[in-house]
């Protein structure tokens, strides 16, 4: 129905918020198959989370109002006319996507931190306060309407996903720190070889697993393998617990006695989220160290071989579930061999373990921390155990892989451009990193010589010169940069010297924001031969002062410009500003 929302959401949100253009990310239609999926997803028992989903819904959400209009539904209220183009629609994208985090945890901090560390590329200090005020109030609303669907006068429900709140305060020695980092440590192995697992589980099926039936019957089957681990391991363990102790709202029996539970079964029938809350909350004694080891195992398995699959999950629940069960049965195998450790709570051993193993899959720390703070009600005393394991993790993990988002955007091609320049291209010049030969348009050209090189050639910026030798436009003096959907506009409008007189008074930027985000193609256009020879003037069109930089600069320098700016196009030129060439996103990337 909607390919673009298989998966989290995450990895095309951060590629989008880069400056690459992902076609169909911020469909209405593209919301409404996602707010679907996730639904009958776990309903249907798959190993997944919706936290990456709701970061995505919030995006599209954004994207739409920013807007003030439907492109879908055709639209137009005429309102929000100065946000329509890349550079505003952005930061609204990125606003929604902290939205929905701070959403579906209940963590308007962390909702902020998380679109800030893990989705941003450029940022700047006004974002950080109207990310958080969204995310203030994005909890907030849920906050209300939650409670009042539950009848209550007080605001209890802060998140989708309620972990619980401890109790009693969370404290630790000074001795614990070393187990801590040896958490993260383990938590960032975990981590590479689950994203590496991963990888190789779904390159196998971008080769093999192509038709739309087979990924369905690929996501039956393996939700049909889950059902089936689920209900072996609950008949082949004998975990039977007291009436009292169980977790969950109803009671299992299956296979125990009268006025017992099936522990086993308490783990997997309920909600991943509620299973966290568990393992983070039973008292001392609630399941067995074998429940927990093959707990572990099978649901690491299953989370690897699901995150991939042809359906709108996220990993955040999933990844953490593990780490708690490992965490939990970490701190039972201790007080097993140390009876004597009165220092051990089962539940701050699996809050330790669910932030290792995030952190070792996702490589996040400072809104990792503040997450789980938040969503658990710890104190800001835990913060420093918190993120001692998460840097840990990260370290470790980051030796080996990348994190699982960042995977993900490369199996797909797509050109994030990183945080620093690749070390390959490192003590290269302008020179040696452009792209040649280079299309220019002069500033007076003729209607069928533009309309030729935008059906010849796919360019999305073409320098405008002037002062050109014979018909070697790409010789010319550089006094501007044109964009080709303004091109295609300008064709469709007709905007020829020629006929200036009848639409002077008429085009403004806003002609240009009113086709935004969907500009027509060449494929719209229509060139009679009367018009051929018609001029176009882009002088009153073009960006007059583009960015440029000399064919000697140094690849650092120009990377540094290229990503401070948020640029998508620099011209290099020579000593009397000629075009030489032009750097783009895919020449720092695959030269």
């Amino acid at each position: 129905v909607e390919p673009i929302t298989a998966g989290s959401g995450m990895p095309q949100v951060k590629s989008y918020l880069n400056g690459v253009k992902i076609p169909r990310i911020v469909r209405i239609k593209t919301l409404a198959v996602k707010a679907v999926g996730v639904v009958t997803a776990v309903v249907g028992g798959l190993v997944g989370g919706k936290e990456g989903p709701m970061a995505h819904a919030g995006a599209v959400v954004a994207a739409g109002i920013s807007q003030g209009k439907s492109t879908t539904f055709v639209k137009d209220f005429r309102i929000f006319r100065a946000f329509r183009d890349d550079h505003e629609k952005r930061d609204f994208v990125l606003g929604g996507a902290a939205a929905g985090v701070a959403a579906a945890f209940g963590s308007p901090i962390g909702g902020m931190l998380f679109s800030l560390e893990e989705a941003a590329s450029f940022w700047n200090q006004n974002l950080i306060w109207r990310t958080l005020v969204a995310s203030i109030i994005s909890s907030f609303t849920l906050n209300i309407v939650l409670s009042a669907y539950h009848g209550l006068n007080n605001f209890t429900f802060t998140g989708l996903f309620n972990l619980g709140k401890f109790e009693q305060p969370l404290t630790f020695e000074y001795f614990e720190l070393p187990i801590f980092m040896l958490f993260g440590v383990t938590g960032g192995l975990l981590g590479a070889m689950w994203n590496s697992y991963n990888t190789h589980i779904n390159r196998f099926r971008s080769r093999f697993i192509k038709f739309k039936f087979a990924r369905i019957l690929e996501a039956a089957l393996v939700a049909v393998i889950g059902v089936t681990l689920a209900c072996v391991m609950i008949f082949f363990i004998n975990d039977c617990r007291p009436l009292g102790n169980d977790p969950t709202d109803y009671p299992v029996q299956l296979f125990c006695e009268d006025n017992e539970y099936n522990a086993v079964a308490a783990l997997w029938f309920q909600t991943p989220e509620a299973t966290v809350r568990s393992l983070f909350h039973d008292p001392p004694g609630s399941h067995k160290i074998l429940t927990l080891t093959v707990f572990t195992l099978v649901y690491y398995f299953l989370a690897c071989v699901t995150f991939g699959l042809n359906v709108s999950l996220g990993i955040f629940i999933p990844t953490g579930l593990v780490g708690a069960a490992w965490g939990r049965l970490v701190a039972m195998i201790i007080f097993y061999i140390f009876p004597e450790a009165t220092f051990l709570s089962p539940g701050k051993y699996a809050l330790i373990g669910a932030a290792a193993n995030l952190g070792g899959v996702l490589r996040m720390t400072i809104s990792l921390s503040v997450i789980l703070m938040e969503t658990t009600g710890v104190e800001t005393s835990f913060f420093f155990p918190l993120i001692v394991t998460l840097i840990s993790a990260k370290w470790v993990g980051d030796y080996f892989t990348e994190g699982i988002y960042d995977i993900q955007i490369k199996m797909s091609c797509v050109p994030l451009l990183p945080w620093e320049l690749l070390p390959k291209y490192k003590g290269l010049k302008a020179s040696e990193l452009m792209s040649t030969p280079v299309v220019c348009i002069k500033k007076c050209d003729s209607a069928k010589y533009i309309y030729k090189v935008l059906r010849r050639c796919k360019h999305n910026g073409f320098p405008v010169v002037e002062d050109v030798k014979g018909n070697n436009r790409a010789n010319g003096r550089v006094c501007g940069i044109v964009l080709r959907s303004q091109l295609i506009v300008i064709l469709l409008n007709s905007f020829y010297e020629e006929k200036k007189n009848f639409w002077e008074k008429e085009v403004s930027i806003q002609t240009f924001r009113n086709v935004y985000p969907r500009y027509p193609s060449i494929d719209s256009v229509r060139l009679p031969n009367e018009k051929e020879n018609y001029t176009v003037n882009l002088e009153i069109f073009m960006n007059p002062s583009p960015v440029r930089v000399s064919q000697c600069d140094s690849a650092s320098k120009i990377f540094k410009k290229f990503r401070a700016l948020g640029l998508r196009h620099m011209i290099v030129i020579d000593r009397e500003n000629r075009v030489v060439g032009i750097i783009t996103r895919k020449d720092f990337l695959y030269k």
